[in-house]
């Protein structure tokens, strides 16, 4: 089982260097960190009174990890969640914010455990969760990756922008279908065929 610090240092490696894609919500971003999040945590890098992309271009894959770690793991009390799925909420955390606790609570809605759907991990949802995991400690984590994968073709079916992350230009899986495929067992990897038809009506 990797450590945190490991999961967090996979994450900064699959994000990759500085990115400035004008479909992306998250705006100027390098090792994952995005600018609106530096902006919340005042990180003026070079110290000249704002927090531009200039900052965002002196972000270490180092300090991206402890950014990771501290407001993307810790904050969010992840570490309360049962180890098996800390990893996949955390990488999900990370691309999508409070959007990742917000699945595991629907998830585990639907396994019959209440659960509030507001995205904040407090003593109702680790009370569920904990009880969802005993109760399909062999299933739950696959459950959440599926969720994930779901999600993301959810949005890119509503936003048609979003499409190049799901499907390469070569027309297979794109980084955010093989990112939720990173955390679901091979056996429910979706086919190409599968992945096709799913696509199918996307222009």
């Amino acid at each position: 089982m990797p450590t945190v610090r490991e999961i967090a240092r996979e994450i900064v490696r699959r994000e990759g260097g500085f990115v400035e894609d004008p479909d992306d919500r998250g705006g100027a971003t390098k090792h994952g960190v995005t600018i609106h999040t530096m902006r919340r945590l005042g990180l003026d890098l070079d110290h000249d009174g704002d927090v531009d992309r200039q900052d965002v271009q002196q972000i270490s894959a180092q300090m991206a990890e402890d950014i990771f770690l501290s407001e993307y793991f810790q904050k969010p009390n992840l570490v309360k969640l049962p180890i098996p799925l800390q990893a996949s909420v955390f990488d999900m955390q990370v691309n999508a914010g409070a959007q990742a606790v917000r699945l595991l609570q629907k998830l585990v809605s639907t396994m019959g455990q209440p659960c509030s759907i507001d995205g904040v991990i407090g003593p109702q949802t680790i009370k569920a969760v904990r009880a969802a995991h005993s109760a399909a400690r062999d299933h739950i984590v696959d459950a959440y990756g599926i969720e994930r994968r779901n999600y993301y073709f959810a949005l890119a079916d509503r936003r048609v922008e979003t499409q190049k992350y799901c499907r390469t230009r070569a027309g297979g899986k794109g980084g955010w279908i093989r990112r939720a495929e990173d955390f679901i067992s091979p056996r429910f990897h979706m086919s190409a065929s599968q992945f096709q038809k799913r696509i199918a009506q996307w222009v």
